[in-house]
């Protein structure tokens, strides 16, 4: 039998489950909604806040508003990113699919990377466009855009200072490509990327407001508008938030949808002087609690045109809190950004990828309940097309990876969710080596879900029991000789129970090691 074989039977499997889980997600959501019903939608990202970073988690950071989401709505306790860095998790959130089918293999964009989602991609708000939404995008992009440059390979000099870093290059004076009005957005108001990647300018409709003239330095220097300031970003996406909820309030009858991606508490850690000294925690608990006063101006920008009821309120974070916070310190002083899960940003273990994942919308969702569903960023696509009642209107083609969690939302028997979630991590940590070259040296395009990722943890034995035959055809192949390289298995490292296996240096080695922790396939 030829190696690949074994995946195209799993792939046309998943099509088909993925299929029946639709149609069923169909009939419970509209039976409980109407397939007419079309609420407002803020999705609110922040940026490097670990799951035990709100202060309904039992921490010591003050977070009154996310804690009145979680007071209003729902609390989801098993929560993942699509990986436990930036970019790849912003991909999954606006293309329902995990970034290795794209280009993006590993690691971040910077902010002179170009554009990672392609134009003709059906994206979440493209599709919320179809659908007659106004969309809009304020925040931190950090998934590459187009830049133009001078003519004439010429290079500008800094106004004043030095000259310092790479996009002098660039005129700021023209549009990019590739941004957010090219997937989808109606509006936009942007950072190209983190607030420690230049350059440093705001975007406004694609267009950058001003002139990088001075080379300014939030950790790697590089042009910067003179009057550009990452302390004020907060403060900014704040107040363009609400004038995008302010505007949308004066067109009732056109429903809209709001992606309000933060740069906080990522580095550099800001606090403007406003909240300087806030908390009892230092800086990051300082940041912490600006990142929450940007999520209540939100809410009291619903509540002033009477907008809540009719609006779905998601509050995440893009991965789990940085080592940059200075973890060991916050956990002296009573706060475990973290919770007790092990790891943090930028690694595979639970602290990684484990998100606060809160919505609200009242009248539906059951105010003060929580879930324990396993769910993912990615799945933001799936679940606002079946709260629409329009789930089979999505292509084969797009939103591969996402699953919608609207039943547990409505209280109901989850009918559709996802067997697993699959988590890439920043470099080569544990087994990432193993992963990437697989990944690089066999799939140079699209790859499905099930072909790839295979979910290791030990709450889950039932989604480990369904994987087990891709395991085991996987292990029997190495056995049989098949190079490494054609033997597509993707292992998803979770809990402590299998944390030893992490530092194994071959697959069969892994899989030995899987097989006799869960008793699979023998």
């Amino acid at each position: 039998m030829n190696g690949l074989q074994p995946f195209a039977a799993v792939d046309i499997a998943h099509a088909i489950s993925k299929s029946i889980r639709t149609i069923a997600a169909f009939f419970l959501s509209t039976a409980a909604l109407g397939a007419s019903n079309k609420p407002n939608v803020v999705f609110i990202l922040a940026n490097d806040l670990g799951y035990g970073d709100l202060s309904h988690a039992g921490v010591r950071a003050r977070t009154p508003h996310c804690d009145r989401l979680a007071r209003e709505g729902m609390r989801f306790t098993d929560a993942h990113t699509t990986s436990s860095v930036c970019t790849p998790t912003r991909y999954g959130i606006i293309t329902g699919r995990y970034n290795w089918r794209r280009k993006l293999k590993r690691g971040v964009l910077w902010g002179l990377s170009e554009p990672l989602i392609a134009a003709d991609r059906l994206t979440t708000p493209k599709f919320l466009q179809q659908n007659g939404y106004h969309t809009g995008v304020v925040g931190k992009w950090h998934l590459g855009l187009g830049w133009q440059m001078l003519p004439n390979g010429e290079k500008r000099q800094a106004k004043t200072g030095p000259t310092k870093g790479d996009g002098w290059q660039i005129d700021y004076g023209k549009k990019v490509s590739g941004g957010p009005l090219a997937i989808g957005f109606d509006e936009s108001f942007i950072i190209p990327a983190s607030l420690d990647m230049f350059p440093y300018v705001y975007l406004q409709n694609d267009k950058p407001t001003a002139w990088a003239t001075v080379t300014k330095a939030f950790h790697r220097p590089g042009p910067c508008a003179e009057d550009f300031e990452a302390i004020n970003c907060l403060r900014d996406f704040a107040r363009e938030a609400g004038a995008f909820i302010d505007a949308r309030a004066k067109e009732r009858d056109k429903p809209f949808f709001l992606y309000l991606p933060l740069s906080s508490p990522h580095t550099p850690i800001v606090p403007s002087e406003r909240w300087q000294g806030k908390s009892d925690i230092g800086k990051y608990g300082d940041f912490l609690m600006e990142t929450d006063w940007v999520v209540g101006q939100v809410l009291k920008a619903l509540d002033r045109h009477r907008l809540a009821k009719d609006t779905i309120v998601i509050f995440a974070t893009d991965n789990g809190c940085s080592p940059a916070a200075k973890i060991p310190a916050l956990v002296a002083k009573g706060h475990k950004p973290n919770a007790d899960w092990r790891g943090h940003k930028a690694d595979i273990f639970e602290g990684g990828h484990r998100v606060p994942f809160l919505v609200r919308w009242p009248g539906k969702v059951a105010a003060g309940s929580t879930s324990g569903q396993t769910i993912c960023t990615a799945d933001l696509f799936a679940t606002v097309a079946d709260v629409l009642g329009k789930s089979e209107t999505i292509p084969a083609n797009a939103a591969e990876d996402s699953f919608s969690f609207l039943p547990a939302l409505l209280g109901q028997a989850q009918a559709n969710g996802s067997p697993a979630v699959s988590v890439s991590c920043l470099d080569g940590q544990g087994i990432e080596p193993l992963k990437e070259a697989i990944r690089n040296q066999v799939w140079d395009g699209e790859i499905t879900s099930e072909m790839l990722e295979v979910m290791i943890n030990s709450r889950h034995q039932e989604a480990l029991r369904r994987a087990g035959g891709s395991l085991q055809t996987a292990r029997e192949q190495l056995r049989a000789g098949t190079p490494l390289d054609l033997v597509a298995v993707d292992l998803r490292i979770g809990t402590n129970a299998v944390g030893e296996i992490v530092g194994r240096t071959t697959t069969e080695d892994l899989l030995d090691s899987i097989f006799s922790t869960f008793c699979i396939g023998k």
